[in-house]
């Protein structure tokens, strides 16, 4: 069940908010870490691999001297979304959340993994719309469900297709794969290393 909680108001709302224009601009910072910022978003199923996949790819970038960031979807729920359940607008502001503090450390010059389920494209496109043209990377990590039950690392599935859990994304609550990914990776055909030379690959590419 929801927590209660009263979402923000927009800036329309508070008229007697008035954002400060700062001296320093992204470019600027990003410039004194010899780097180009990104938010690398990943998306897909509960136990599809994608903190696994962050991970690694966020070990791999600092090995190459990268300053970086990985905001995970379940480390994010034990502060700054604490206060959130599992009901479709909890969702949608747990991902509002999400973004917008990733694109806070894009703005600091940092090279920013999301790792979160994510599971409507709404909210996915609100998150892309916050970054600049191609700042904003989609990956969707494609692993079938019948997969991730099998796999099951945390228990979910298991107690979701037992009825202990409800609004189980896959099962009772809905994901909608994206259309727009800008990378696909399946990890029951791929492993982690080669998951991860091919976003490697993207991010020199693109």
């Amino acid at each position: 069940m929801s927590n209660t909680h009263k979402l923000p108001l927009s800036l329309a709302a508070q008229p007697t908010i008035c954002p400060y224009v700062l001296t320093l601009t992204p470019a600027e910072r990003a410039a004194l870490k010899h780097q180009r910022p990104r938010c690398l978003w990943l998306t897909g199923l509960s136990g599809a691999g994608k903190s696994t996949l962050a991970n690694a790819l966020e070990v791999a970038l600092h090995r190459r001297g990268q300053h970086t960031f990985l905001l995970d979807g379940d480390n994010l729920r034990n502060g700054l979304c604490s206060d959130l359940g599992m009901s479709a607008q909890d969702r949608q502001e747990n991902i509002r959340r999400t973004a917008h503090t990733a694109k806070l450390m894009v703005e600091a010059g940092l090279l920013v993994i999301v790792s979160a389920i994510s599971p409507f494209d709404t909210d996915r496109k609100a998150a892309r719309s916050l970054f600049g043209r191609g700042e904003f990377a989609l990956i969707y990590v494609d692993t079938p469900f019948s997969v991730c039950a099998q796999r099951d690392p945390k228990g979910l599935y298991q107690a979701a297709l037992s009825g202990r859990i409800s609004n189980f994304t896959g099962l009772d609550s809905p994901y909608e794969c994206p259309a727009d990914a800008d990378l696909q990776i399946n990890t029951e055909m791929q492993d982690e290393a080669v998951a991860v030379q091919t976003m490697l690959r993207f991010l020199s590419n693109s």
